[in-house]
């Protein structure tokens, strides 16, 4: 390769990341400004110069899919023997190798879900569990392993870190030793205790770290936000003593900190690495400048991710105009589906290919009302999340024939030939009548897509007309000619496909589908569509109910913000007052909306919003600031004496058990312990008061404010309305 080939097309501050070749490097790279085209040319750079050989260099993801990604155009730059892989395949890999050296005997078996075994050590403790509660417990269980905390201590650590269990802290306690203990006994092995048991092997055997350290010698993390303390403990165990890491990241598209992943080793990477180079990009490639107006906005509005100091990057949009972003209220949440669900019709109908429009939610249950949306409008979607791509019959099937084509005529050109293999499997010019049957068709039209890509990308090298992000221009729809705009024909082959095909197999790189996408926001994240629609934008949904912290409702605030900036050029912004038709119309547009659309009150409006960046909370016994979620909450020292009354503590307990029975959900989602602990302190005595108090947003003041006052009072609660609906809100 000629390095400064490499280097073409790139711009000043990709350039300058591209250049950065030895010692630390962080790249701070906001939404769409092209993080991913900066860290593969520079790895190819690296190659290319000298500096590193492509066995010694390890990119490091957090998906399989980014790792696809990424090995697709380290390919394309010549430069495909880099190992490009998620923190886990990496440790599975060194680990496997290893085990018969270090331990000896069966390798351990690996568990994809915690549930059956949390289950088991839930009935063992005798604690009752449903579905849901099993979920929640797994969830903190993870938390526990990434962030280190023992069974001992997790009372201590989840106080601390102001997190809402799903039950008691000791019985979680117990359950999570119960996990361990059997995890242990059958010799199973989930994901955190791989990262960790590599970690323990390489600080262990001085041999085996030697030997792994001298095969990898280079090192590029992406999505450095999302790191936990258990990934950063492997890293640190994979570089030893040397600083060849490149760290890539933005610190607005923090969403996983309820997870144990901390903003704080990207923030402070200059500060851990004085003589680190650091590079912003903040040239927006992806979305118009309306739609980057609104992702500026949305993050100028909070404040900082946690151990952050700086500014959040201001992107700066490179796209002409587009549409103004459209702001829509609406009654009630089947009358939101399906207006939503009329607008793609019309998107669809004047070009809009199906595959690039998002349809985008908080959480998965507002899934349904949009899926029976689309079908009662006649469009097809793929829900993301749901059964795997290449465990799909179809997919199976087709992958069994083109490997079987491959034998005969593996050299045949790649243009033109896939199509008339899955011609037998069912793929037609047009789409077939019937849900299932057109999920199978949209199954294999996605691969026969997937085949079309491969031969631009083998063809990108060469190509003299390539379009504006670097590769060959490509018809919107429909089989590939044979030959590019640029005069040359595609040579890719079968061969080239069906290895491309076995290695996303083996990677779970799923293509893109035909289609409609609907996915949450988490979800969502690191994709891109012409059109977003985000919907459900009420107070307790987003943000989330149980978002009561300012550091948790700053990050619904970066979900948002991530949302916001999956849109091209079309984004879509909406809300129901009520769950369904005829309903209480109770509920408030997002507080992320305020001053974004027209007629919204702004943040200097007067109206009150917890994510206020600057804000002081100081003990009410001893004056001290207060940092610490839980202590903010309840504005008290946690060392500092309680002076609670515990029999009007124990009616608000009361009532608030009487009440999530009634609404038939958990406890917690009608006030957490620390909020009623923090009322039973403060003894608000009217709704500014109890406004004032970590917890009650306006939502809940409006729906459980009364009751609440009439306990502080000593009077009895008002006897409930028969409620409609309820949002969790």
């Amino acid at each position: 390769m000629d390095p400064d080939r490499v280097l073409e097309g790139l711009d000043p501050e990709q350039l300058e990341a591209a250049r950065a070749l030895r010692g630390p490097v962080c790249i701070l790279a906001g939404a769409g400004t092209g993080k991913t085209r900066a860290i593969t040319h520079r790895i190819a750079h690296a190659v290319a110069s000298g500096v590193a050989a492509e066995q010694q260099i390890l990119a490091v993801t957090f998906t399989t899919r980014a790792a696809g990604e990424m090995r697709g155009r380290l390919r394309a730059l010549g430069a495909p023997r880099v190992q490009a892989r998620t923190f886990h395949a990496a440790a599975l890999r060194q680990l496997s190798y290893f085990w018969p050296q270090v331990v000896g005997g069966p390798a351990p078996t690996l568990i994809d879900s915690k549930l059956q075994v949390v289950g088991r050590a839930a009935r063992d403790c005798g604690v009752d569990t449903d579905r849901t509660t099993l979920r929640d417990l797994a969830s903190e269980i993870e938390w526990c392993k990434v962030t280190q905390v023992r069974p001992a201590d997790y009372e201590r650590a989840a106080a601390k870190a102001g997190r809402t269990a799903p039950m008691a802290p000791v019985e979680v306690a117990r359950v999570f030793e119960g996990y361990e203990e059997i995890r242990r006994e059958r010799n199973l092995l989930d994901f955190e205790s791989m990262l960790e048991l590599t970690a323990a092997m390489l600080a262990e055997r001085p041999e085996i770290a030697e030997r792994v350290r001298d095969q990898y010698r280079y090192f590029v993390v992406d999505e450095f936000q999302d790191v936990n303390p258990l990934q950063k403990l492997l890293l640190d165990a994979w570089l030893g003593d040397r600083d060849d890491l490149c760290v890539v990241g933005d610190p607005g598209q923090t969403v996983y900190s309820f997870a144990g992943a901390t903003p704080a080793y990207l923030t402070r990477f200059a500060a851990a690495y004085p003589h680190a180079t650091v590079v912003r990009l903040v040239r927006d490639y992806r979305s118009t400048p309306q739609v980057v107006r609104v992702a500026n906005e949305v993050l100028k509005r909070g404040r900082p991710a946690t151990g952050g100091t700086d500014q959040p990057l201001e992107l700066l949009a490179q796209r002409p105009d587009g549409p103004d972003p459209s702001y829509t209220e609406y009654d009630d949440e089947p009358a939101e589906a399906s207006a939503v669900a009329r607008r793609i019709a019309a998107l669809i109908d004047a070009g809009t290919p199906a595959r690039e429009i998002a349809v985008l939610f908080r959480t998965n249950s507002q899934s349904a009302a949009y899926e029976q949306a689309l079908s009662d409008a006649g469009i097809a979607f793929t829900v993301r999340g749901a059964t795997r791509f290449f465990d799909r019959q179809e997919i199976r099937q087709a992958v069994h024939t083109l490997r079987g084509a491959r034998q005969g005529g593996g050299g045949d050109p790649l243009a033109g030939s896939v199509r008339p293999l899955l011609a037998s499997l069912g793929l037609t010019p047009e789409a077939p009548e019937g849900r299932q049957a057109r999920e199978r068709w949209e199954s294999l039209s996605a691969l026969a897509q997937l085949a079309d890509d491969v031969a631009v990308q083998r063809h990108r090298g060469g190509c003299a007309a390539p379009g504006p992000d670097g590769a060959p221009p490509r018809p919107a729809a429909g089989p590939l000619p044979e030959t590019c705009a640029c005069g040359r024909p595609y040579t890719a082959t079968l061969d080239d496909f069906v290895e491309e095909l076995e290695a996303r197999v083996a990677t779970e790189h799923a293509p893109e589908m035909e289609g409609v996408t609907l996915a949450s926001l988490h979800a969502a994240k690191g994709l891109e569509w012409d059109a977003v629609f985000l919907v459900g934008l009420t107070e307790g949904t987003l943000p989330i109910v149980y978002a009561e912290t300012d550091e948790q409702v700053e990050e619904e605030r970066r979900l948002f913000y991530v949302g916001a900036t999956r849109a091209r050029e079309y984004l879509a912004m909406s809300w129901a007052l009520a769950r369904s038709p005829g309903g209480r119309k109770g509920r408030r547009p997002s507080r992320f909306l305020d001053g974004l659309r027209p007629a919204s009150p702004s943040l200097a409006s007067g109206r009150r919003d917890r994510a206020r960046p600057g804000r002081t909370v100081r003990c009410r016994i001893c004056g001290n600031t207060l940092t610490d979620a839980a202590e903010r909450k309840v504005a008290r020292c946690a060392d500092c004496p309680a002076d609670y009354d515990e029999a009007l503590l124990e009616r608000l307990k009361e009532w608030r058990r009487n009440t999530a029975q009634r609404l038939g959900v958990p406890a917690y989602v009608v006030f957490t312990d620390a909020t009623l602990q923090a009322v039973a302190e403060l003894e608000p005595s009217d709704v500014s008061g109890l406004s004032r108090i970590s917890g009650v947003g306006a939502v809940k003041l409006e729906r459980y404010g009364e009751a609440v006052l009439a306990l502080c009072a000593g009077e009895e609660p008002p006897a409930p309305e028969e409620e409609g609906e309820h949002d969790g809100g």
